[in-house]
């Protein structure tokens, strides 16, 4: 990581001894955004947050609960306030975006209590957003056990919001478009709009700590709620001292806004390692759709997909069409134990799955491969061989790694508690040892830990595409809708791509073995081809996968849009969108742009200014767009390609159908 031209000014205002009825106050560095600290008479904690003058968070509670009577909550008086102001330009290794401006204000307060108990409560503003945490040390304690968290997020009017219900074990749910009022509870991000501003609350950091959800306590009233330990204790902190994740607030005057925000990037840690060239984005195939199907299967059988036979013919049509990595699901033992006690050995491959031939051809091919390990919620097994697995990869050139965590916990745990956090994080620090990268599915959220942990490249943490498959599946809106939701914390794994829209193909195999939950007639995927082909654009992830079986894509015109398409970018924004309504993004890899565009249920057109490209060059436009006729419901399939030459002072209109969408490639001519 690089950093650029920092600016820092500090200020120390001492109110020793007393507490303060007037509020302590920073502003973003634009001065649109005001936030507001208070200890009233009663020692009782609290902020606000003003936005061009006009109160969008109202007072809201700060502090949190702890056994055995240690005061975390009340009783402290202000002993100092400091002020500071940076300005810098840092760079990544790989990202949506490879600079990132990090420019905010900061206040922090510092208090203690008559037990010499002291809190610095430390506020960041932005103009894109507010993060604060609570970095505490308890006099006398040798452990800390948090039992509630009093942070609350009380929005001043009512407006629209799009959320998931809070879920300690996942997130793979479909959004709600609802008053912000009505809401019960909500996993982060959740995202609202009220008056002419758009908002997220999220965390960022979460490194050793539950995940916050939210509670609706009344009207517009949400409340942290943290995803307990089995006993009920949230939080478990060695020591007397411990700093929170961020509590996070991105803001915006349009929608889009929030996608082009760093603010959860910027609130993470610099990098921690100090070499990273060994980390780069990569597009990918594997043998994975074929099982969600029933045309092949995890388990060694005659519809065995992981095969060596099987390998080598993914690895050849990677190598034939411009594509880095191929994944293997299903090549170890342990899948017989399914729905059992999910017992993986991760350096057994299966009989049928020669790993050593399977890598040295590879190899020969210029081929990366990404392994797998599923876990079906063993963490014991996982954590007892996790070393010896990586460095087990590592020696046969694999180095880059999805995981899964597929089911329940053992003893009561929950996917998202602090038990698990810690969990996740020890796997990135293993691979990080190994240079490996990660694709984590069953994850905790995303909160920015790329920052640090750049081999941390992308996660699942929605419903994603196999949801169409044993489902009645993702609606048209979903896939607009995780831009401006579950995006805003960071890459997504979707596996988007899929060509054969109906399962034709797959209908027609005489192997298959049907094991969905609804009747296959139900079950297709709900997009034109030509937003399979945008959503490549609009759902970014540094690994990205043509998910369909490969002959799906074998003599496809439609295809070349993956093969021209660079998952290595090096700047994106979004162009214009509504959460739930269409989404227009465009990313640059190196000299060529790429444009993706989506809509929902309903058709749309909208006008897309060039802008974006490089002034005084002429660019081949190649547009993937639905026909006229096209419609997700009734004519899925129907797309056409068009040429045309264009430059910055140019605008094209985007056609889309019904649940459609169009993707574009500028080639510099």
């Amino acid at each position: 990581m690089k950093q650029h031209f920092i600016y820092i000014v500090t200020f120390l205002f001492i109110l020793s001894g007393c507490t303060s009825s007037k509020p302590t106050e920073v502003k973003s560095p634009d001065g649109q955004i005001r936030l507001a600290f208070v200890l009233d008479d009663n020692h009782r904690m609290s902020y606000r947050v003003d936005v061009n003058d006009t109160a969008f968070i109202a007072s809201s509670s700060l502090g949190f609960l702890a056994k055995d009577g240690v005061n975390l909550s009340e009783g402290f008086r202000i002993v100092s306030t400091d002020f500071l102001s940076a300005d810098e330009n840092w760079t990544q290794p790989w990202g949506e975006n490879k600079t990132i401006r990090n420019h905010y204000n900061e206040m922090a307060v510092h208090l203690a209590d008559t037990t010499n108990t002291k809190l610095v409560l430390r506020f960041r503003v932005f103009d894109d957003g507010i993060g604060f945490r609570y970095e505490y040390e308890v006099a006398g304690a040798d452990s800390i056990l948090i039992t509630d968290e009093l942070t609350a997020f009380n929005i001043a009017q009512d407006g629209t919001s799009w959320s998931i219900p809070a879920n300690y074990d996942t997130y793979e749910l479909l959004y709600r478009t609802q008053p912000i009022s009505k809401i019960d509870n909500a996993n982060t991000p959740m995202t609202f709009k009220t008056g002419n501003t758009y908002a997220s609350i999220h965390e960022a950091a979460l490194t050793d700590f539950p995940e916050m959800t939210l509670k609706n306590v009344g009207d517009c009233q949400f409340k942290s709620e943290l995803a307990p330990w089995p006993d009920g204790i949230k939080a478990r902190m060695a020591g007397n001292s411990f700093k929170t994740p961020w509590r996070t607030l991105q803001i915006a005057p349009e929608a889009v806004g929030l996608i082009n925000s760093g603010l959860i990037l910027n609130l993470n840690e610099p990098c921690a390692l100090e070499i990273t060239d060994w980390i780069r984005p990569m597009k990918y195939v594997g043998v994975w759709w074929g099982m969600h199907l029933g045309v092949e299967s995890w388990v060694i059988n005659d519809r065995h997909g992981a095969t060596t036979e099987n390998a080598k013919r993914y690895i050849d049509f990677a190598a034939n069409n411009n594509i880095e990595a191929v994944m293997f699901e299903g090549w170890n033992e342990g899948w017989e134990n399914w729905g059992g006690n999910q017992s993986f050995d991760y350096t057994k491959p299966y009989a049928d799955f020669d790993i050593k031939e399977i890598a040295r051809y590879a190899k020969e091919k210029g081929i990366e491969i990404i392994g797998h390990h599923e876990t079906g919620g063993n963490i014991a097994n996982y954590e007892k061989q996790l070393d010896n697995a990586y460095r087990w990869y590592a020696d046969l050139g694999v180095h880059s790694v999805k995981t899964g965590y597929a089911g329940g916990l053992p003893d009561g745990h929950s996917h998202h508690g602090q038990f698990n956090v810690r969990h996740y994080r020890k796997v990135v620090q293993t691979a990080a040892k190994y240079h490996t990268t990660l694709d984590v599915h069953e994850p905790i959220k995303d909160t920015g830990i790329r920052r640090t942990y750049p081999n941390m490249m992308t996660r699942e943490g929605a419903r994603g595409m196999e949801w169409n498959a044993w489902s009645e599946g993702n609606p048209p809106e979903h896939h607009v809708m995780l831009p401006f939701t579950r995006l805003l914390g960071g890459p997504m794994d979707y596996t988007p791509g899929i060509f054969d829209i109906l399962y034709e193909r797959a209908k027609k195999n005489p192997n298959r073995k049907q094991w969905n939950m609804k009747d296959s007639k139900d079950c297709r995927i709900n997009t034109t081809l030509a937003k399979q082909i945008a959503n490549w654009v609009i759902l970014y992830s540094p690994l990205q996968m043509a998910a369909d079986m490969i002959e799906n894509y074998e003599g496809h015109p439609a295809f070349q849009f993956f093969r021209d398409y660079d998952a290595d970018c090096d700047w994106s924004q979004a162009l214009a969108g509504e959460p739930g309504e269409f989404v227009a993004i465009v990313r640059k890899a190196k000299d060529k742009y790429f444009l993706g565009a989506a809509t929902n249920e309903m058709a749309r057109t909208i006008d897309i200014k060039l802008d974006f490209l490089e002034k005084g060059k002429s660019y081949k436009a190649i547009i993937y767009a639905d026909t006229k006729e096209a419609d997700w419901e009734t004519n899925p399939t129907a797309y056409e390609i068009i040429e045309k030459q264009v430059t910055a002072d140019d605008t094209l209109t985007v056609a889309m159908a019904r649940g459609g969408g169009q993707a574009i490639s500028f080639i510099p001519i």
